[in-house]
């Protein structure tokens, strides 16, 4: 029950910042396309690796471009099922509605998983999610060169379910680290 809890916990931040961030841009997000919304998701990688192999340039750290990848991962799930639009249009309410069925998704999956593997996670260092979620965007942007089709692979909706997972293996290790 330990990392249902944590996982909630986690998700409450990036929520928090997603409410937020609605608050001053509304869902201008609505207008991305899913292969854009997986290349955010790269740019976010990027940087964490690079943050995890040197030093920043810009004063903001791993934790919160892991919370970015949590937010843009149900924005891009959101966007799979909901498709692009020339607006914004929906309203914060309704983003977060939708924010919150999705997460819900990731969540049990993630409890799926953790029955199966246990809590392997714990063991792992937070760089190998890095290396998980930039193999992950690899192979999104494969199926999304492929129109989104597969033969035996999961599809691209699974993927960022995973990505968002990791994501939040990652900010749960990384604000234990900070409560130490």
């Amino acid at each position: 029950m330990e990392t249902l809890d944590q996982f909630d916990k986690a998700l409450a931040l990036c929520r928090d910042i997603f409410s937020r961030k609605l608050a001053d841009y509304g869902a201008s997000w609505r207008i991305l396309r899913p292969r854009s919304v997986t290349d955010q998701l790269y740019i976010k990688a990027k940087r964490i690796r690079t943050l995890e192999e040197g030093t920043a340039m810009v004063a903001e750290g791993i934790l919160g471009e892991f919370m970015a990848i949590v937010n843009y991962g149900l924005v891009g799930l959101i966007q799979l099922k909901r498709g692009y639009a020339d607006e914004a249009d929906i309203t914060p309410d309704e983003a977060i509605m939708l924010y919150d069925s999705e997460a819900a998704s990731a969540r049990t999956l993630m409890a799926a998983k953790t029955h199966d593997y246990g809590d392997a996670w714990r063991g792992m260092r937070v760089n190998s999610y890095t290396d998980f979620i930039l193999t992950k965007l690899q192979r999104i942007k494969e199926i999304e060169a492929n129109d989104g089709c597969t033969s035996v692979s999961e599809g691209i909706d699974s993927n960022y379910q995973d990505i968002i997972n990791y994501a939040i293996f990652a900010i749960i290790k990384l604000t234990e680290a900070e409560s130490d």
